[in-house]
């Protein structure tokens, strides 16, 4: 920026975050590759302000991130919310199975969303600790960023910036169609063309 005479102060940078990561993590949808069919999904907390909040997190066995989502709470409501979440999401297969941990919340909200035909029938909950390894270490990503960024003040702020950090890891994962993982030209590229940027 200096080289082009511009100067940019810290709190730009924050602004062009709160403006374009959830724009990014919209356009970015279209272009994921399908889903696996079994699940794993978790929890885990994440510092606003004073207190802790639950971000939500659902991936599939080859660790291709499918939906996440910020609650202020850990209980059944919040599980199901983000149950429906998962299946609105346009990458995804339907499930054929979900792992999770051994949270309460989960079984309850699994069988509520079952009987309300969010959830497919066959499809079946399996509350087995090492399958959700995989997702545990998924986390190890995204609390690094968030530790990096020292954390949030505020709900909404924590919302949006989790939003581009999200987006930027399934670039990452090299869950983009036709798009190598190890290629970060291409992975700039690409996000320069979300925007209709000339490269």
């Amino acid at each position: 920026m200096s080289e082009r005479g511009l100067a940019v102060d810290h709190t730009t940078v924050w602004r062009w975050g709160q403006c374009y990561a959830p724009e990014i993590n919209r356009r970015i949808r279209p272009h994921l590759k399908m889903s696996g069919t079994s699940y794993r999904v978790d929890e885990t907390y994440i510092k606003v302000g004073k207190s802790c909040k639950y971000l939500y997190r659902a991936i599939d066995k080859e660790g291709h991130t499918i939906v996440f989502m910020l609650s202020a709470k850990g209980d059944v409501p919040a599980a199901k919310r983000f149950f429906k979440k998962i299946m609105r999401a346009d990458h995804r297969r339907l499930p054929f199975s979900i792992s999770v941990d051994k949270n309460a919340a989960y079984s309850e909200a699994f069988t509520s969303s079952q009987d309300e035909k969010i959830l497919p029938l066959d499809c079946t909950l399996r509350r087995v600790k090492y399958l959700n390894d995989i997702i545990e270490q998924d986390h190890r990503f995204i609390k690094k960023k968030v530790r990096a960024a020292q954390y949030f003040k505020r709900f909404h702020t924590a919302e949006r910036t989790l939003e581009g950090i999200e987006a930027v890891n399934m670039i990452r994962k090299g869950q983009v169609k036709r798009l190598n993982r190890n290629d970060v030209m291409g992975q700039a590229k690409f996000v320069q063309s979300l925007f209709q940027i000339a490269v």
